[in-house]
């Protein structure tokens, strides 16, 4: 009986941050999904009218639809190769006994604490800019022709930008999965004679393979909605060279003014992220249970 009410006791004492929590997503979500049916132009007030599926419609058979998702899947797949290839490369350095140890942890960690927009607007202005930035400087000085990286390669550069903030967080979650690996074992493997390249394939890696599956389960959840990176460098050119699919919503809605037309692609960036999120939950809960 007390484990009864304390299990009541602990449910009310939850119950308003759930409830807050639910009326937090719910709300906004059904007012998108509610105006996704109509014709809502901001730049005509009082003229919404009811249009069914037509903004869906419209939204999938853009052209800009099929670059964005195309781009979408290339930036994610682009940040996560070189994240998870780069984090175990630090990870397997930073693993290594040093002098200063803590400091370089410290400052290979420090990217992801940096916003965004900061992030994005230091590599523009202090990296990639064509005529100040310290790569033109460096074309400069080994005789080649300075290469402006964000109108000649815009989502290849956006690409790196992201990678560079989530490259922190891959190379931590791998640097704590590194560390619980038994040492014992791969002694055992060297005095039998494996050469560094199989005690990493055959022990390392297996290791690392549900550290490795976190990675990809977060970061694809957060990378599918990547936005100031794309505003504050490109936004989304030239033409629909570097738009993804949360920029293309935000274009459509406040930029074209389409409201209704903003929200069904809301929705549909909704769905897919659903989508995809539940193929990595299965992926990852596979992976748990071998």
């Amino acid at each position: 009986m007390a484990t009864q009410h304390s299990k009541t006791a602990a449910r009310l004492m939850i119950s308003p941050a759930v409830i807050l929590l639910f009326l937090w997503m719910i709300v906004p979500l059904s007012m998108t999904l509610y105006f996704s049916f109509l014709r809502y132009n901001l730049l005509m007030p009082g003229m919404e009218s009811f249009t069914g599926w037509d903004n869906y419609y419209y939204f999938l058979t853009d052209p800009a639809f099929a670059a964005a998702l195309t781009n979408t899947l290339l930036l994610v797949g682009g940040v996560l190769l070189i994240t998870i290839v780069g984090g175990t490369a630090l990870a397997l350095l930073l693993d290594q006994p040093m002098w200063g140890q803590g400091i370089v942890r410290i400052l290979v960690i420090a990217p992801f604490f940096i916003m965004p927009t900061v992030s994005a607007l230091v590599w523009k202005n202090m990296f990639m800019n064509p005529v100040n930035g310290m790569f033109a400087h460096i074309a400069r000085a080994l005789g080649m022709q300075p290469f402006d990286f964000l109108a000649h390669a815009p989502l290849a550069s956006i690409i790196g930008i992201v990678a560079w903030q989530w490259l922190p967080f891959a190379t931590l979650i791998l640097l704590t999965a590194l560390q619980s690996l038994d040492r014992e074992q791969m002694e055992a493997a060297e005095m039998d004679g494996a050469s560094p390249v199989a005690r990493f394939v055959y022990i390392t890696l297996p290791h690392l393979t549900r550290a490795i599956t976190v990675v990809v389960l977060i970061q694809t959840i957060f990378l599918l909605g990547v936005f100031a990176e794309i505003l504050v460098t490109t936004n989304g050119g030239p033409g629909t060279a570097s738009t993804n699919i949360t920029y293309l919503v935000y274009a459509q809605s406040l930029l074209n003014y389409d409201v209704g037309g903003g929200s069904a692609g809301g929705i549909v960036a909704v769905i897919l992220a659903n989508i995809v999120a539940i193929f990595l939950m299965r992926m990852i809960g596979k992976n748990l249970d071998a």
